[in-house]
């Protein structure tokens, strides 16, 4: 099994992408969302997922772990597979589809093309308790940075801001600069709240 593909794009479509590393060409599908994510890039790292079934052996690539992780949540539910996984990646962030499923929201899911309500609902259903392992992922697999955010949280809670609210500033701020020291961090959340 592949973890993931790091090489040259020689291709790219908002279905899939032909990723050059070691002077092979691998064929991988990839969702809308890491597509515009990946813009202009010449290179990239894509994280697989691969399918090996009697007729093909497919590849998925995934911006992030956590991207990945949900797809892996959304094929273990019976009746999607692998392209209606992808679909409904593609026409919601993974945010809105771990907001989706948190929530119960059967008329979201349901807009994504070839979901229909009995689809949706056994989504949520299946996904309910697990879809919030997944939502801890991105923090689990940056623990240096995760530790430099929890120390940040913690002493701007301790200055009297809602937790919500610093969350939100203090993880913008490490998208936009996440080699910032917890003083640095919480100078610059200070500015933003």
């Amino acid at each position: 099994m592949y973890d993931y593909i790091t090489g040259l794009v020689v291709e790219k479509t908002p279905t899939y992408i032909i990723l050059e590393t070691g002077q092979i060409g691998y064929f991988i599908n990839i969702s809308l969302n890491t597509y515009s994510i990946l813009g202009k890039s010449e290179s990239c790292k894509l994280y697989i997922h691969q399918i090996i079934r009697e007729d093909a052996h497919l590849l998925f690539g995934f911006i992030d772990q956590r991207e990945r992780e949900i797809f892996r949540q959304l094929i273990s539910v019976s009746g999607v597979g692998a392209n209606t996984a992808r679909m409904i990646l593609s026409s919601m962030m993974p945010d809105e589809v771990i907001r989706s499923i948190n929530e119960g929201d059967v008329f979201a899911l349901k807009s994504v093309k070839g979901i229909g309500a009995k689809s949706a609902q056994r989504i949520i259903v299946d996904l309910k308790d697990k879809v919030a392992k997944v939502e801890q992922l991105e923090e689990i697999f940056e623990s240096k940075s995760n530790t430099i955010q929890e120390e940040s949280l913690s002493a701007l809670v301790n200055l009297g801001f809602s937790k919500a609210m610093v969350e939100k500033v203090i993880r913008q701020i490490h998208s936009e600069k996440s080699d910032l020291t917890v003083e640095e961090l919480i100078k610059e959340a200070l500015k933003r709240l």
